[in-house]
């Protein structure tokens, strides 16, 4: 891609991997003047659904009439999806100079490709005059960049198992690093259940910062859930509860997300009213999405176990017969795991590529045949896969695109007929 040298360069620091830890992403805090004075943080960490309550409260926030940033991280289809101003995605050319504001602070300090898109996303914020900024943590919480800002509120909305060979192979230590973004004194919202609330609430005590817990202090009742959406009603003693609740989300792992949400957004001091006409208009691409088009294709960027057995279960529920999986798993995720719920739901299964950083299509393959998969192909890319899964699929069924969000804004760009953003990523 030409014209962009600044993300040119972002995107390529990518080879140089993560580095965990918090010096950097503040010494480039400082250096940068970043986030402007002012500005209100929430920040969003969890295993999953950490990306649908962020930009549910950014959402809510923005009805309410604040002008709200949210930080989204990986993005789907652009990049300029990750520094969205009242849920206005960035154009190519606001990430090309925030990127370019912040670059020689970043070089000198030796940043990496996540601290680098964290400050550009609050520069694009700053520069935009927004007085929130909504956080997607990138990975755990304790060390990763995002962390470098001091919240009013923090939220894990769940913890599950994933990337263990960073955040520890219990969900016990994951929950832990998770909590890494409690402040004292300051609110925080869990949807974290079981062990993982445990350690949660337990830290939470530690650090003196007072907890709302997703089926303790409030929780919320599904009334039904199809294709359009969800019903719902979030109950508990919170002030502005019960509220009934209307999103066009599908599936009913979701109401747990949209709880939490809305347990967020009425504690930031945003009316019930606006909440719910907030969250009845607040979509999310890429996730559960339905396109019909020449058939219909589902899309969900399912990549860990417990997603794939939300996205799994909620498919059953749908009634929606699945003819071809089309998937693609990264190389450092749990294969057969992720795989092991989505093959049981398609009759064939077609293995592909997700990114630089993803599996083999034959070590999917594999890992496909080892789940149960009845009939297994293999595909070198996304645009091959989708040809193929359009052959496989038979008349009233869904072709069905996991396993990874890479995967998934590829085949995305592809279906609708807008180019891919033509850029190799794995961050």
């Amino acid at each position: 891609m030409t014209g962009t040298p600044a993300l040119d360069w972002l995107f390529g620091l990518q080879r140089f991997g993560m580095r965990p830890g918090l010096e950097r992403a503040r010494a480039l805090l400082v250096a940068t003047g970043l986030p402007a004075p002012g500005t209100r943080v929430v920040l969003v960490a969890g295993t999953n659904g950490k990306g649908t309550v962020t930009r549910l409260v950014a959402s809510a926030l923005t009805a309410a009439g604040h002008r709200t940033g949210s930080f989204f991280s990986p993005h789907l289809e652009r990049v300029g999806e990750r520094a969205r101003v009242d849920g206005a995605e960035a154009t190519d050319e606001e990430m090309e100079a925030a990127v370019a504001a912040v670059r020689p602070a970043a070089e000198r300090l030796g940043c990496t490709f996540f601290e680098v898109v964290t400050a550009a996303a609050l520069h694009r914020f700053g520069a935009a005059a927004a007085k929130w900024a909504v956080m997607e943590v990138g990975l755990g919480g304790r060390f990763d960049a995002t962390n470098a800002l001091e919240p009013e509120l923090s939220v894990v909305t769940g913890v599950a198992l994933d990337h263990q060979a960073v955040l520890g192979d219990t969900v016990a230590a994951i929950a832990r690093e998770k909590a890494g973004v409690l402040r004292p004194g300051r609110l925080a919202v869990t949807g974290a259940r079981g062990e993982a609330l445990d350690v949660v609430a337990a830290e939470a005590t530690a650090v003196g910062a007072p907890l709302l817990a997703l089926g303790r202090d409030f929780d919320v009742t599904v009334a039904a859930a199809g294709w359009d959406g969800l019903a719902l009603t979030v109950e508990g003693d919170l002030p502005g509860l019960p509220l009934a609740l209307r999103s066009p989300l599908v599936g009913r792992h979701q109401a747990r997300n949209v709880a939490v949400a809305a347990a967020t957004a009425l504690a930031l001091g945003v009316a019930p009213q606006v909440v719910r006409t907030a969250f009845a208009r607040t979509a999310w691409p890429g996730r559960l999405e339905r396109l019909d088009l020449d058939r219909a294709w589902v899309l969900d960027g399912a990549h860990n176990p417990e997603a794939a057995e939300a996205l799994a279960a909620a498919l059953d529920d749908l009634g929606a017969p699945v003819g071809a999986l089309v998937v693609g798993v990264s190389a450092d995720k749990d294969l057969l795991g992720v795989l092991r719920p989505l093959a049981r739901v398609a009759r064939t299964v077609v293995a592909t590529r997700s990114s630089l950083r993803g599996a083999p299509p034959g070590a999917v393959a594999a890992a496909a045949l080892r789940a149960g998969a009845a009939a297994v192909r293999e595909a070198p890319d996304a645009a091959a896969a989708l040809r193929l899964a359009r052959q496989l699929a038979r008349a009233g069924e869904a072709v069905l695109v996991a396993g990874s969000l890479f995967l998934v804004g590829e085949a995305r760009s592809l279906l609708l007929g807008a180019a891919p953003e033509g850029r190799e990523r794995w961050q």
